[in-house]
């Protein structure tokens, strides 16, 4: 059986005035090169600094924009190329929450339209009768009380309204919710509940997540796999257990050496990556990551790695592990 959604070599290029006095334009790489899929009721994280394009990723594959170049494959169908027609009844099948509850809510709406619209834009209910039906159930399914439907989005906490953002996701019947940063504007509390209800919700109804963050320990708590992206593309990709019990890719062991300790006191090699991102613009030559990179050697400058297949289903991007063992870093004891 195919997964239920593969992304092949995306690309997407934005063109921005550049030149002096506004004229000429450049392009921004935002995503350059991406490949990954994601399994039926499985969750992978797509993780990165901000603007290393993950956001750019999970809009690209909700078709909010045209690709440059690349496939997206929704259960053996392409819906890169298709028209507005035919795309129609396949946007029921991948959902969105967003990272701003608030203005991701249409605020001149009550919650009961705001959940009802995609009801009757998929044609999902046949009466007012079942529209109410179906209303009672969601809001039970993201644990609201019913009466809750009545309100206005300004009436509702941070976390009420990323419970409706969830319920809207969850009127269309979906197979595949892509989460945007869907926690990262809540308090730590509510986060929590978030994310133990976005869990209970996979587990109850089979859904796919991609789930775009930026906080590792939310990660490391509710993924499968993750997925590691620098300048546009992706670095390391390998199962959760793996990735953070030893990473192979510079990139990610600096990332991770940032995550707080479960245990005060325990000590961990803090890592400072020197420098800023290089723009999109105009990425480094050879290794996007080598300007930043601790362990860069000359091979690194002037030829860009590929996403090599390592043991345990993982992906890594780095030159370091053609070195022989003794002079590779991240060689190390743990998980290849």
């Amino acid at each position: 059986m195919s997964a239920l959604l593969e992304v092949n070599d995306l690309k997407k290029h934005f063109a921005v005035r550049g030149a002096p006095l506004g004229f000429g334009t450049v392009l921004v790489r935002a995503v350059d090169g991406v490949s990954f899929h994601v399994e039926r009721g499985e969750t992978l994280a797509l993780v990165g600094e901000s603007g290393c394009g993950k956001s750019t990723v999970g809009r690209a594959i909700l078709r909010l924009f045209d690709i440059t170049d690349g496939q997206v494959v929704l259960d053996g169908q392409r819906i890169d190329e298709l028209s507005p027609g035919p795309l129609r009844p396949l946007r029921r099948r991948v959902q969105a929450v967003f990272q701003d509850p608030f203005s991701s809510l249409n605020p001149r709406m009550r919650v009961r339209d705001i959940l009802a619209e995609p009801m009757r834009n998929f044609g999902l209910a046949d009466s007012k009768a079942d529209v109410e039906a179906r209303l009672d159930a969601l809001m039970e399914k993201v644990r609201l009380p019913r009466e809750m439907a009545n309100r206005w989005p300004h009436e509702l906490s941070g976390g009420q309204r990323q419970r409706i953002g969830i319920a809207r996701a969850l009127a269309a019947e979906p197979e595949l919710i892509v989460c945007d940063e869907a926690v990262s504007a809540l308090d730590v509390s509510v986060k929590a509940q978030i994310v133990n209800l976005l869990q209970d919700l996979q587990q109850e109804l089979g859904l796919a997540l991609l789930f775009i963050s930026h906080d590792l320990a939310i990660v490391e708590h509710m993924t499968h796999r993750v997925a590691v992206m620098y300048l546009g593309k992706i670095v390391e990709l390998a199962p959760k257990e793996r990735i953070f019990a030893a990473p192979k890719h510079p990139y990610t062991e600096a990332l991770l050496s940032a995550v707080p300790m479960p245990e005060p006191g325990a000590a961990r090699k803090r890592i400072i990556l020197k420098g800023d991102v290089p723009s999109p613009i105009n990425p480094p030559r050879g290794c996007r990551f080598h300007t930043r990179c601790p362990y860069a050697f000359d091979r690194c400058r002037v030829e860009e790695p590929e996403l090599r297949s390592m043991q345990g289903g993982r992906l890594v991007a780095c030159h370091l592990h053609d070195l022989p063992a003794a002079q590779n870093p991240l060689a190390g004891s743990g998980p290849h």
